[in-house]
């Protein structure tokens, strides 16, 4: 097990996002970093970090924060996009919710049982949803 670090600001590199794979209107429940797997809270309605700690709601991924918001700020989020991630990434190799709010790790967690990215080459990752 090992945490995908960040190389840099995460960013989308896919030329045009599916229209059916973001969320918007929503609003960050707290500080929020570019690239971050996040949820929505039932309780308030707003976009957190997702955690795979504890197999609970924290470890759903809804989708990935395109930039950085500060709590009560604007979101949308993406899935089913690639974004430019990390550096010296393993090619093929998968990625799952880490234990680390917002993060990503190259083995399953207790919370992050399932892919939710698929590295596509040193720097990029296919970010999907974990349902």
């Amino acid at each position: 097990m090992a945490a995908i670090a960040k190389s840099g600001t995460p960013s989308i590199t896919t030329a045009a996002p599916p229209t059916n794979c973001s969320l918007s209107g929503l609003f960050a429940g707290e500080a929020i970093a570019a690239g971050d797997a996040c949820y929505i809270k039932a309780s308030d309605g707003k976009i957190w970090r997702s955690n795979g700690t504890a197999a609970d709601a924290a470890a759903v991924v809804d989708g990935f924060a395109p930039e950085a918001a500060a709590a009560g700020d604007s979101l949308s989020l993406y899935w089913n996009v690639r974004f430019a991630y990390g550096a010296a990434l393993s090619p093929g190799s998968f990625a799952y919710l880490a234990t680390t709010a917002g993060a990503l790790d190259t083995a399953a967690t207790t919370g992050g049982t399932v892919p939710i990215g698929r590295v596509i080459d040193a720097t990029r990752i296919d970010l999907f949803r974990s349902y």
